[in-house]
């Protein structure tokens, strides 16, 4: 059975509320439409990882914001068994989440970068 490793709720809930807070806190419903256009661009924020290991030549996790399961493939010279870091960064648009960006690294390197939703 594949088991999917989850990010803590609560970092990504903090993460998602700082992007709100800088946003709410410009007033940017003030601000020209003109100008607004370049606010208007992907903010990717935070970072919050954890420990996973490589099973199968996978690594399974459960991507906040888009709500999805999927497996990531992991390289051959890197054994089942290796323990390895999954990060994500949420994306965010005028404080609203948009998006998730994961990066996983083992033995030191990184072996997956990919990103969902708008990033």
């Amino acid at each position: 059975m594949t088991t999917y490793h989850e990010f803590p709720q609560q970092d990504i809930e903090q993460l998602v509320e700082t992007a709100r807070a800088h946003y709410a806190e410009r007033n940017l419903l003030a601000v020209p439409p003109q100008d607004l256009m370049l606010e208007a661009t992907p903010m990717i924020l935070g970072e919050t990882c954890i420990s996973v290991t490589v099973e199968d030549g996978k690594i399974c996790l459960t991507i906040p914001i888009v709500d999805k399961k999927i497996c990531f493939p992991i390289p051959p010279s890197i054994p089942n068994g290796t323990a390895a870091k999954a990060c994500v960064k949420i994306c965010t648009t005028l404080g609203f989440p948009t998006g998730a960006c994961v990066t996983i690294t083992a033995l030191g390197i990184q072996v997956v970068h990919q990103c969902f939703g708008k990033c």
